[in-house]
């Protein structure tokens, strides 16, 4: 078992690991843990009750956060030349098509979202197995593959992010950064976990939020409360 570091010992002193905190105590403890000299991001991480091998108990879809994530979010519109204005003008960083298909097929993947229209699906599900794998592939089912281009890139710039649960049930996602006061921390987490409990399948059986746990970028973990939650 590897040894604890005088930092990580000083960190999980700081708190009661078999204790299950309010969010908005949990935020104040890692705001005190917190030591990175960058602005740590806050982690989410909710262990659901359902089966991930069952096609009809996959918890993925999209959540707009109120108060953003805190990151700023690099986004590439894959398109037809008739939506270039329409995605410039709400923001997105790159836009075109067959040059960024070379460009990634070369191995360029220096975005957060990329978004495309349906027209241009063809060529772009040639690039699944570089995109697929870093979580950037273009989804109608997440908003990212429409012809509101300009929506689209509004929602991502807005705090609109993506979850899916794992192949152990579990959801991970930031919701903010350490930075933020704490109500605007609890805003987003609630609105995160909200939504995930709207996307309970209906096969799923027993306790559906099983644990939740929060932390910041290399900080030890703290248990949520689930009961604040309403359930």
């Amino acid at each position: 078992m590897a040894q604890l570091t005088k930092k990580r010992k000083l960190a999980l002193s700081k708190y009661d690991q078999e204790k299950m905190y309010q969010v908005s105590d949990a935020a104040k403890i890692l705001k005190e843990i917190s030591k990175t000299k960058f602005d740590s991001s806050i982690e989410m991480s909710v262990r659901l009750g359902i089966d991930v091998k069952q096609a009809n108990q996959m918890v993925r879809g999209t959540v707009t956060l109120p108060h953003g994530t805190g990151k700023t979010v690099k986004i590439l519109v894959l398109c037809t030349p008739d939506k270039e204005a329409e995605a410039k003008a709400a923001g997105a960083d790159f836009v075109g098509l067959d040059e960024y298909i070379t460009k990634i097929k070369g191995g360029w993947t220096d975005v957060d979202v990329v978004i495309a229209t349906p027209a241009t699906m063809g060529k772009v599900g040639a690039l699944g197995k570089i995109l697929g794998p870093r979580g950037l592939m273009p989804n109608p089912k997440i908003g990212t593959v429409t012809q509101e281009v300009g929506k689209a890139v509004s929602d991502a710039k807005g705090g609109k992010i993506e979850y899916k649960a794992d192949k152990d049930g579990i959801v991970h996602v930031a919701v903010g950064k350490i930075s933020f006061e704490d109500s605007k921390i609890a805003d987003n987490i609630n609105e995160f976990i909200q939504t995930i409990v709207k996307a309970k399948p209906a096969a799923a059986k027993g306790a559906y939020i099983r644990s939740i746990f929060m932390s910041s970028t290399m900080s030890p973990s703290i248990q949520i409360e689930t009961k604040s939650f309403g359930f």
